[in-house]
């Protein structure tokens, strides 16, 4: 392993997409998601991504160098049209002003539509947090699940993030998660890994349990718990798709292809001003402690760390030198 600081995990991605034909500002919006993703410890959405973005930069299947269009098609509703670029720039353009929206009128969306993968939904709840409304994200993706019984791809992983903020600038809690019982990236890992995986993620072709993972990548992926997984990836599916004006994800070819049509996926978001309620401060402490009776219990995000500098594969980071023509 490399043990890389993570200015210089930015900035070498940051090179890389410049490189390959990504503005500036573009450019330096993804490589602060990147390196973010990696100091998380969340490897699919960080450096494994890096090469899928340039080889598309260089085919068009994503715009780098696009001003992203914001609109306020209602006082509390923010819309911003990617125009087929990167979501990290188009998010960044439309924080503001939802932001302000939601800090007037108590609660507020933002839609992304037209854009490109956000890999790691939770990077953009944690920002609205960070500034001191509640946020929830959600996003819909290529087609690889299957409704429960069935054995046909209809929609895609569409996680959903939630983040809420401590009310000092941090987060007093964080979930980001697939809405099936893992993410694709990590089938697609273990596939490269030559690795099995275990039964309960996925489905082969004929809809039958597999721990192949090149069987799964054929098949379909499970819904976490069945139904009530279905049915939070269909509620972000119609939210994100239909909100957003984003494609359904059955019309998304898949995301690392280096070659085909834009993803042309949504997100939404649900910003909301905590200091709307007199109660929210105390039933959010009133939890966190019930929360702590129990030895080792928590929050979900309340243990992460971030780590500087990061331990990274060696094979990633050779890859992004190279792809950035940078020295090592």
């Amino acid at each position: 392993m490399a043990t890389v600081a993570l200015v210089k995990i930015e900035r070498t991605v940051q090179a890389a997409l410049m490189r390959h034909g990504a503005g500036a500002f573009a450019a330096a919006e993804v490589a602060r998601a990147t390196a973010r993703a990696e100091a998380a410890g969340n490897r699919i959405c960080g450096l494994y991504y890096l090469q899928s973005y340039c080889q598309q930069l260089e085919t068009g299947r994503v715009q780098g160098d696009v001003v992203p269009v914001v609109s306020t098609p209602r006082p509390a509703a923010v819309h911003v049209d990617a125009l087929m670029g990167f979501a990290q720039p188009a998010f960044a353009y439309g924080l503001a002003p939802a932001l302000d929206a939601a800090r007037q009128y108590g609660v507020a969306t933002l839609a992304v539509g037209h854009a490109h993968t956000c890999t790691s939904l939770g990077y953009f709840t944690e920002q609205i947090a960070q500034a001191g409304l509640i946020g929830l994200g959600m996003t819909n993706a290529s087609p690889i699940v299957a409704p429960p019984g069935g054995k046909t791809r209809m929609i895609g992983t569409n996680p959903i993030a939630f983040s809420v903020p401590d009310g000092q600038g941090g987060l007093a809690m964080q979930f980001d998660q697939s809405t099936t019982t893992v993410a694709l990236g990590k089938i697609t890992m273990a596939k490269a890994a030559g690795h099995s995986i275990p039964e309960g993620w996925a489905l082969d072709a004929d809809g039958n349990p597999t721990t192949d993972p090149e069987a799964a990548l054929a098949g379909s992926l499970v819904s976490m718990g069945g139904y009530k997984g279905w049915g939070f990836g269909i509620m972000a599916e119609l939210l994100t798709a239909g909100m957003a004006g984003g494609v359904l994800s059955r019309d998304v070819k898949p995301l690392k292809a280096p070659e085909g049509p834009p993803h042309d996926l949504g997100q939404y978001y649900i910003l909301i001003d905590p200091s709307a309620s007199d109660h929210f401060a105390d039933r959010l402490t009133a939890l966190s402690e019930l929360v702590a009776q129990d030895a080792g219990a928590r929050l979900p995000g309340q243990s992460r760390v971030l780590a500087d500098p990061v331990d990274v594969d060696d094979a990633a980071w050779a890859q992004a030198l190279d792809l950035a023509a940078l020295p090592g």
